[in-house]
């Protein structure tokens, strides 16, 4: 077999994932962890077939996960590759599991929650536990808006003001969120499973516009939150709010190359710099 693809690894036979499955998950890490860049070309069909010993039609399947996930092109007669676009809409998940293939995983978040966090985490946690994940350190960070102040968001719609009682719901979400990450984290950590493996959470006065996940310090995703207009129910009545929708929200990836002038590379940069200056002045400690 080449040497040349010992990057991509071996197929797992007690996974209880589809080879095409596998094989995506493979290919997918390759990328995100830049052993595949932006450009390059994928190993070919046959290659990859004798490679993990499965037919072509199982390694099409493999690339059109790929595809559909806006990863890879595929050009008529030349093969696929890897798409030359970083700034677009992608799905967190996979990117959450593919960064704890390093030995030290690192993830900052800032924005109103950390719903989708804690559930990504929970996968990849979960797969750790199993022992098919094994970083040795684990270090998360959570910035959070504090609800138990006034906020302009969310808001009561009739009034387009604060209200303490539309806060109250909004803390009882940040705070399940907040302390489930804690909670999985610090589980590891209890079992002896992981070196080291910490969760932080610090709050702030400034009303959530936006998420922003920082992976191992590479690669950023960043995506708004709409404000919409809703009727939920607070303490058994209905109430028309202004609401920050989260879920589903587009995220888009910027990632650092070797150019550090390039516009991924800033803008991590950047999202680092931003981080770090408010963990470290008007940021303060959550008390869960």
């Amino acid at each position: 077999m080449s040497e040349k693809l010992d990057f991509l690894g071996q197929l797992d036979p007690d996974d209880p994932k589809q080879a095409s499955q596998q094989i995506a998950n493979k290919l997918r890490a390759a990328i995100l962890t830049r052993r595949l860049a932006p450009g390059d070309k994928l190993p070919s069909q046959p290659e990859l077939a004798a490679r993990y010993g499965v037919a072509r039609e199982t390694v099409k399947r493999a690339l059109e996960l790929l595809r559909a996930e806006r990863l890879i092109v595929t050009r008529q007669g030349s093969g696929a590759f890897v798409r030359a676009q970083t700034q677009r809409a992608v799905e967190l998940r996979p990117h959450i599991e593919a960064a704890f293939d390093r030995p030290h995983v690192t993830i900052d978040f800032a924005g109103f929650s950390g719903e989708t966090l804690r559930d990504a985490l929970a996968e990849a946690l979960d797969k750790v536990r199993v022992g098919r994940l094994a970083p040795e350190t684990i270090a998360v960070r959570v910035l959070i808006s504090d609800m138990t102040v006034p906020m302009a968001l969310p808001s009561r719609s009739e009034t387009q003001a604060d209200d303490p009682a539309v806060r109250e719901r909004a803390e009882r979400i940040t705070r399940r969120a907040a302390d489930g990450i804690i909670d999985q984290v610090a589980e590891l950590s209890d079992l002896g499973l992981i070196r080291s493996a910490t969760a932080e959470v610090r709050m702030h006065r400034a009303s959530p516009l936006f998420k922003l996940y920082i992976l191992n310090g590479e690669e950023v995703f960043y995506g708004f939150y709409p404000v919409v207009e809703r009727t939920v129910s607070i303490k058994g009545e209905p109430m028309a709010i202004y609401d920050l929708m989260g879920k589903d929200v587009p995220l888009f990836h910027y990632a650092v190359t070797d150019d550090d002038a390039s516009h991924g590379t800033q803008f991590v940069e950047a999202s680092r710099q931003w981080f770090d200056s408010v963990w470290s002045t008007i940021a303060y400690r959550y008390d869960g």
